[in-house]
């Protein structure tokens, strides 16, 4: 049995190394998972760095679709994830059958569905290409020009989309629920306690937000952008469990995390729903396991595969 602690860690790893497993954490976990894990890092740039090595396992620990991503591009390797309801606001917010169910009553639109990450397989496997906050003005950029695009699900990344892009889109009214947590004028408090520091925003964020920002950005740019800043001290407007990624990085810089009207900071309640615990009994039982019908599971990989190679 278990316990707390060091214990607990020394079991995890030993599990690991038994199971031939690879620990994948996403920039949103707690602390205490982003320092067992193997890797941390975005959904997409997980899925593919497990890829890359010889483990059976993987351990995935964010939300569902994650460990969805995940499976399609390794299918061959066992997916399981510490907490099975470990949903998304977002990814709920687009149920595959009510996309289906659009597409088809507006067949006449010959739609171009560019679907964000941040989606169910099934939803991806109804999508023509696939693209990540880091990617999505270049996969916009990309998409042919003589059809109408339908961007899903998120209507603030897709709004900001069109701003980098000057392409108009039809936004499918989905939305992160801590993202637009974060308001104007909690955002411009924050500043004036702390003037100079440079406002780092996820597009995910409300318009409102994001005209606040010095830089808007995916998380892995966020990565690069404090590193190249001269700056010393920065508002990052995310998700907190990236303020534990960024001060392990650069412990030489300081990261405030941005406050909404309600608290300090904005925690995912999906993505603080793995534990130490419920890790360590994935690793044992090898469950709750991703499972995805191949046809879907292949189906969902094309337009994965056709954002790679846009994006190359």
């Amino acid at each position: 049995m278990a316990f707390a602690g060091i214990d607990l860690v020394e079991e995890i790893l030993e599990l690991k190394k038994q199971r031939n497993a690879v620990i994948l954490a996403h920039n949103y976990q707690v602390k205490e998972i982003q320092e067992i894990a193997d890797y941390v890092g975005d959904s997409l740039g997980l899925s593919y760095q497990a890829a890359k090595t010889d483990a059976e396992v993987i351990a995935f620990c964010g939300v569902h679709f994650m460990a969805e991503t995940a499976k399609i591009v390794n299918p061959s390797k066992r997916v399981v994830l510490p907490d099975l309801d470990a949903g998304c606001s977002l990814s709920e917010s687009c149920p595959a059958d009510k996309l289906e169910a659009y597409l088809k009553a507006n067949a006449d639109k010959n739609y171009h569905v560019i679907a964000y990450i941040n989606c169910s397989a099934g939803v991806k496997a109804l999508s023509d290409v696939i693209c990540t906050s880091g990617n999505a003005v270049k996969i916009v950029h990309a998409a042919p020009k003589d059809r109408n695009i339908l961007f899903v699900p998120d209507q603030n990344l897709g709004a900001w989309v069109m701003e980098q892009t000057g392409r108009p889109m039809e936004l499918w009214k989905g939305a992160c629920y801590v993202h637009v947590e974060f308001t104007r004028a909690a955002i411009e408090k924050i500043r004036l306690e702390h003037p100079g520091a440079p406002v780092v925003a996820h597009p995910e964020c409300t318009h409102a937000v994001r005209i606040l920002a010095d830089e808007v950005c995916s998380t892995e740019k966020m990565i690069t952008y404090c590193r190249a800043s001269e700056a010393k001290k920065f508002i990052i407007v995310t998700e907190s469990g990236m303020l534990h990624r960024l001060r392990r990085e650069m412990p030489d810089r300081e990261f405030i995390a941005g406050p909404t009207d309600k608290c300090a900071c904005a925690d995912c309640r999906f993505m603080k729903m793995n534990t130490l615990e419920k890790l360590h009994a994935a690793l044992l039982n090898l469950e709750p396991e991703i499972v995805l019908p191949e046809p879907l599971r292949r189906r969902a990989e094309l337009p994965i595969r056709r954002m790679l190679e846009l994006s190359a």
